[in-house]
């Protein structure tokens, strides 16, 4: 055996190799199958995930920030406006709370319903957070980002995932979720809504999937559905693909009617 075949290094260790162009689907399927092989050593079957902001904070913080600017250190119609979009960040921690509370009551084997977010701040973290209080698992589909930080401090340590890819990411969304609350949020929120709506709208996702938009005011003033009916784009019957309201108990109803009737005797993924 010669130097050069004794010193080679298997493929599959060279680093410049698995990070080259060349091996980008190599990849691309590490994203799907170390996932996969996570999500059913910890029983995963099925998620409930959470959309919105990163940008909104916990009561607390905004009400600290809003007394620090108007002691002269901020600004403070910013501070007033971060307090006021604070409601959703307590709406999104009690919801999951509630419905991780609900989903620990199941009688099963495995765990049902788990809460999933992005794994960063705003209404990710409030979601993690909230399901964390109640004591139970929660997923977090990290991206590595230049502007945000992956890994909030609330998801379970063991299902905290870092993608590089945002559709695996958002495979990963759709693949397990059987319901879905979509909170007020910026560009990478409406991108997740309108993918998981067109999907339902094409039947290329042929589940039951509960979608609640949490927060009419906003919504209705940043997506004028009733335009869209009345230029002929979409059909008025595209508005029942989801569910509109701004009450914690109402989106939990709803949510754990629909999951009742629809998931509980159905497991796993289904696109």
């Amino acid at each position: 055996m010669n130097k050069n075949t004794r010193d080679s290094v298997k493929a599959y260790q060279d680093s410049d190799f698995i990070n080259s162009s060349d091996a980008r689907e190599l990849r691309i399927l590490a994203e799907y199958l170390e996932p996969e092989s996570r999500f059913a050593r910890y029983q995963v079957d099925d998620t409930i995930v959470f959309f919105g902001s990163a940008r909104f904070i916990s009561r607390e913080q905004a009400e600290e920030e809003l007394k620090n600017a108007e002691n002269g250190n901020g600004d403070v119609e910013q501070a007033k406006t971060r307090l006021e979009m604070s409601m959703y960040y307590e709406a999104a921690r009690e919801m999951a709370y509630r419905l991780t509370e609900w989903s620990k009551q199941l009688v099963d084997d495995e765990r049902r319903f788990v809460v999933c977010t992005g794994g960063g701040p705003g209404i990710m973290e409030a979601a993690n957070r909230g399901a964390s209080e109640a004591k139970g698992l929660n997923v977090g589909l990290t991206i590595s980002l230049p502007t945000e930080e992956t890994g909030n401090s609330y998801i379970t340590r063991e299902l905290c995932f870092n993608f590089h890819y945002f559709f695996m990411r958002k495979f990963w969304f759709a693949y397990l979720a059987k319901a879905v609350i979509i909170f007020p949020g910026g560009f990478g929120t409406l991108d997740e809504l309108f993918e998981l709506l067109t999907l339902l709208q094409t039947t290329k996702m042929r589940k039951h999937l509960p979608m609640v938009l949490f927060g009419t005011k906003y919504w209705n003033e940043v997506i004028n559905f009733d335009a869209l009916i009345r230029h002929g784009s979409i059909n008025a019957d595209d508005l029942n693909l989801f569910h509109r309201t701004d009450s914690v108990d109402a989106a939990c109803e709803f949510v754990i009617n629909q999951l009742s009737q629809y998931a509980l005797e159905e497991r796993g993924a289904i696109l």
